[in-house]
């Protein structure tokens, strides 16, 4: 087995509390189209990227839309999110997640983000840990969950094998992804994820010395 030397993160639902706000976002869009949204819907687009996160909810709405249509609503929803991100502060990193990524860093790891967001960056920067990474996978330039395509990302950035990786997610999709880019697999959250090869409430459960050996 490889020695772990990197760990891949996703970033809402594990480093901060910004799921919420994707969540009021998508509820405003969908109550302008006279969609009924609810937080039990929310739970189907964890880790889904925007545009089929939009296509999930016209589904629940039975609507279909052209692409362009579909492309000026996604970046509606965008412009509520980033209004609301602007607030951010550090408070809003989940426990334990400022701690760990400096255990990790001191440690020696690698150290690497694997969003859908394509607002992770400006997240990154208004939550106060935007230097504790290294790399930051471009969900543009990849295939969105369950794809392993962001996770892998990272594991090339770093010259990683995955066999050498650990990968962090809250999400069905996430973990999924995780496991096909062959990394190990980590859930985060209350929500169970069966398919995680272990399960921690919060980031600030995890001891990183017994996770590493």
């Amino acid at each position: 087995m490889s020695a772990i030397k990197g760990l891949a993160f996703d970033l809402d639902g594990v480093i901060a509390d910004s799921a919420t706000l994707h969540f009021a976002a998508w509820e405003r869009l969908a109550d302008e189209l006279g969609i009924p949204f609810t937080a039990e819907d929310n739970e189907a687009l964890k880790g889904v990227d925007r545009i089929n996160s939009l296509r999930h909810i016209l589904k629940l709405g039975q609507r279909d839309l052209p692409v362009d249509e579909i492309e000026r609503l996604a970046a509606r929803k965008n412009g509520f999110y980033v209004d609301a991100i602007s607030t951010l502060t550090a408070d809003a990193l989940l426990p334990g997640a400022a701690a760990l990524l400096d255990e990790a860093a001191t440690r020696g790891l690698r150290i690497g983000l694997a969003s859908a967001s394509r607002n992770a960056p400006a997240l990154l920067e208004r939550l106060g840990v935007a230097d504790a990474f290294e790399f930051i996978a471009d969900p543009s330039d990849h295939l969105p969950k369950p794809a392993p395509d962001l996770f892998l990302a990272c594991a090339r950035a770093f010259d990683l094998p995955p066999q050498a990786m650990i990968g962090f997610e809250d999400a069905p999709a996430g973990i999924e992804a995780i496991r096909a880019a062959g990394f190990r697999a980590i859930g985060i959250g209350e929500t169970p994820l069966p398919r995680a090869d272990v399960q921690f409430a919060t980031l600030a459960d995890i001891d990183l010395a017994a996770l590493l050996a």
